[in-house]
Order: C-alpha cells, then structure tokens, then sequence
C-alpha cells in the first residue's frame, strides 16, 4: 500500500471496533464492517480513533483489529491507524507495527497538556522524530483534547515538519481556519484537509476548501456522496443529501450518547452483530432507541422522494 500524501482526498471513514455481547472482539463483525464500509464509497479508513473506543483497547487488541482490517482491505484503499498516547514509547511500538503490516499513516492528537504554540509545535517535532519518515495526520480537536491549535501554529508544524502530511480539522466547527489555512502563502506547502464533526457541517468546509472527511456516521454514504457531488460542482444536489440525513447526523452528535446511537443504527443495518461498546459504555435506552427508529423511517422516505 503506498503511504498517504498530501494529495489525500474523499472519505476516510472512522471505523467503529465491533464487540461480541461479552465486550470482546468480534473480527468476522470487522470484516462485515471494512465490507459496508468499501460499498459506501470509502475511500479511505481510520482505525483506533475516538469513536473507535481505541482508549478502551489493550496494544495486542489495537494491533489485531488493525492486522483483521488490512488483511480484508487488501491494499484497495489506504489505512490510517490512531496512535496518540500519552507517552512516546508507545506511540513509537504501535506506529512501527502497523506500518510494518500494512498502513498508509498515523493519526496524533495532542495531549490535553499543552497550551502555548511553542509546546504545541515542540511536542509534534518530538513525535515525528520517534515515529522516523512515517506520515501523519495531525488531529486538531479542541473539543476532546483541550488544545487550541491556532492557524500559525498549523503553519508551523507543516513547514518543520514534512512527514505532516494532512490536518484532520475538528474544530467547531472552525471554518474560518480552513479559509485561513488554504489562503495563498499561508502555509508553506498545501497539505490535504479532512474534517471531522460527524460531517454535520461538511458541505461548508468542502466550499472553504476542505479536501473531504475524515469521520464517522452510521449512514455513511452521506458523506461520500456530498463529497461526490461538491467534485462535480453540484452543490445544491450535494446540500439535498445532506439536508435528508441531517436529523439523523444531529441525533448522533449527542455528547456521551453518539457513539451508543452510531453503533445501534449500525446494528439495525445489518453491519453489526450487536451494537456493544465496551465498558464504561452503556447501550440506549428503549425511549432513545424508539426515537432512532423513527428519525430512520423518515430519512428512508425522504431518500425514496429524492431518489
């Protein structure tokens, strides 16, 4: 598989990990998983994220999932793998494993420490001296990690730092950074922009300049095809699909809920076995579960009078 590049575009989908009733791995759910996935119009996937319950995983387990997902790709599309933690040693181990079986790059987000540009700046030059020539994705989420990275500070690491290949943009929803960022002269070499925020605001960061997505959605042809249709210069046709999804997007963005109801629609489609998340992690309620079920009924009636 050739490694990622600042030519990164499209979908890198961010990939749920499936778990038997148990809470342990389901490896046959991944492969139904990396299938779906692929149909959807992936181009791309990121495993080990947030929404992947990577913080939940042991290393043997991580590099598992990470071994299953390559083998059923199979090199069609390139593999991103999270490799933040808290401390370089184990950023370097992980790293080193699933280049050695297969990914594109790596994913770092800052830890929640770091607070001046010259730490933050200081702290990915670390990083990327551990990981050697390997690209990485630079995962700005002020959301999560509490870390403001600002715009010259982004321009910083990209001009230090080769092996910076891409910005996964997270802000929110920070669209005025994306102008910034892709302003003449702003930073010393373009660099792919993928965005996060469960896309629920992608059909303005693809018309700032964003490349694509790098998130997650139980509905995931949404984001493929707002991005499909933004390449053919149909907006409005790209801001109908969004618009049908948009419900159903809003609903999963609950905070300590998205990832329970993500999982759950996954379940109802078939991908997943069951929709477990691994403790700490509770499934939805049955009213929460009603109110799902119905934002789905509607979504498909409204994609039959779109389609």
């Amino acid at each position: 598989m050739a490694r990622l590049d600042e030519s990164a575009r499209g979908v890198y989908l961010i990939a749920v990990t499936p778990f038997t009733e148990t809470g342990a791995l389901d490896l046959d759910g991944c492969d139904r998983m990396v299938d779906f996935y692929l149909e959807a119009g992936a181009t791309g996937l990121t495993l080990l994220g947030v929404m992947g319950e990577a913080p939940k995983l042991t290393t043997d387990e991580s590099a598992t999932i990470v071994n299953r997902v390559l083998k059923r790709v199979d090199g069609r599309v390139p593999i991103v793998v999270g490799v933040s933690s808290p401390g370089f040693a184990q950023m370097q181990a992980l790293t080193g494993r699933v280049m050695d079986d297969g990914a594109a790059g790596v994913m770092i987000a800052p830890p929640g420490s770091l607070r001046t540009d010259d730490q933050i700046a200081g702290y990915y030059e670390q990083a990327a001296e551990m990981i050697g020539d390997v690209p990485f994705v630079l995962q700005d989420f002020p959301l999560t990690t509490g870390v403001q990275m600002s715009v010259p500070v982004i321009a910083r690491i990209i001009r230090d730092i080769p092996t910076c290949v891409c910005l996964k943009h997270e802000d929110w929803p920070g669209l005025a950074k994306i102008t910034a960022l892709r302003k003449e002269g702003a930073t010393a070499r373009r660099v792919a922009i993928l965005c996060g925020n469960g896309g629920v605001f992608l059909p303005e960061e693809m018309e700032r300049g964003a490349d694509g997505a790098m998130t997650g959605f139980a509905y995931p042809e949404m984001m493929t095809g707002v991005v499909a249709n933004h390449a053919r210069g149909d907006m409005e046709r790209a801001r109908d699909l969004f618009d049908a999804y948009l419900p159903l997007a809003r609903f999963e963005q609950q905070p300590g809920l998205g990832l329970a109801i993500r999982k759950y629609v996954l379940y109802r489609r078939g991908v997943l076995a069951n929709p477990t998340l691994r403790k700490p992690g509770a499934a939805l309620d049955p009213l929460s579960r009603a109110e799902v079920d119905r934002l789905m009924a509607r979504l498909e009636k409204r994609l039959k009078e779109l389609n």
